[in-house]
């Protein structure tokens, strides 16, 4: 798999490390129990199709990059930077 860096250009998969979903996972509070924090730490879901992810291209220029990626395909639809997301986000 490649994943087009918006600073270094076409970079292979090794040059980058998976850091999770995109998306924030809500954080229980402090005394939440056992269950939540349970849930929180062990169950992420496990989408099929498109989804955002960050990465982060470590052995590269050390981007941190939201891709958007077919989880079936590994089809990669988009690469921006995960600066320019948040912005636009805000």
């Amino acid at each position: 798999m490649r994943i087009e860096c918006p600073i270094c250009g076409s970079r292979d998969r090794r040059e980058f490390y998976y850091q999770g979903a995109a998306v924030a996972v809500a954080r229980p509070a402090p005394d939440a129990g056992a269950e939540a924090w349970d849930d929180y730490v062990h169950l992420r879901d496990n989408p099929a199709g498109w989804h955002d992810e960050l990465w982060h291209h470590e052995a590269g220029c050390g981007a941190w990059v939201v891709v958007t990626r077919n989880l079936t395909t590994h089809e990669i639809r988009d690469v921006q930077l995960a600066q320019s997301v948040k912005e636009a986000s805000a």
